[in-house]
């Protein structure tokens, strides 16, 4: 068999990992983009500068900051010992709280741009006739960003999947807790294991293809609408 009993531990919690982030981000990352796309204060700019931070800052980073704050003696640790959580790193809810904070970018940028590229006028057309800002969110300005929440899913489910840095650094190595398929990829080349790295890195190549392809289409579909 190509893949392995741990193999496939390892694709069953990226799976899990990326599928619970790309929701989370979604609910999360909404009111954020559509704050940004729709004020006018002046901590838009310091907003979205955060927001973008993990685009430009190496996972180890993130991760290293993630597993200070979430350790023993960090701010968010003592919070979950204090409520009886215990601390989140190594463990699947710190994977997905680092995933969070790693690819957030990729969700509120594409929902950002679509709320951006409604334009006041059909807003502005429901107000007059009686609708509520709530109203008008959810009937006007959700339907219409609907290709920014595909890319949005897309691209934060795909980055999710890709994520070796912040992972290994926050979630460590344990199998069938922490084991993403980056990280068992690493393990088979350190252990000079190359036909079964090939297997799986030959999988995230095509996942990779077809990323770009649904994102492409969905890119023409869009325009095709427009």
């Amino acid at each position: 068999m190509p893949f392995s009993a741990e193999d496939w531990a390892a694709i069953a919690l990226t799976l899990r990992l990326a599928a619970t982030t790309t929701v989370l981000l979604l609910v999360l990352c909404t009111p954020i983009a559509w704050w940004l796309a729709t004020t006018r204060s002046r901590w838009r700019g310091p907003v979205g500068a955060i927001v973008a931070l993990p685009l430009v800052l190496p996972p180890t980073v993130i991760g290293f900051y993630l597993l200070v704050t979430m350790g023993p003696n960090g701010p968010l640790g003592q919070l979950t010992q204090a409520l009886g959580l215990g601390t989140l790193p190594f463990t699947f809810p710190g994977l997905v709280i680092g995933s969070l904070v790693y690819s957030l970018p990729f969700a509120v940028q594409p929902l950002q741009r679509a709320f951006e590229a409604i334009g006041p006028r059909p807003l502005e057309a429901a107000a007059t006739l009686g609708a509520s800002p709530l109203d008008r969110f959810f009937t006007v300005a959700l339907p219409l960003a609907r290709p920014g929440f595909i890319t949005a899913a897309i691209l934060s489910f795909a980055h999710t999947v890709g994520e070796f840095g912040v992972v290994l650094m926050l979630g460590g190595n344990i199998p069938g807790v922490t084991r993403v398929v980056s990280v068992q990829i690493y393990d088979h080349v350190e252990a000079l294991e190359y036909a079964q790295a090939h297997w799986l890195a030959g999988g995230m190549v095509l996942f990779s293809f077809v990323v770009l392809l649904c994102l492409n289409l969905t890119r023409r579909s869009s325009s095709a609408i427009s």
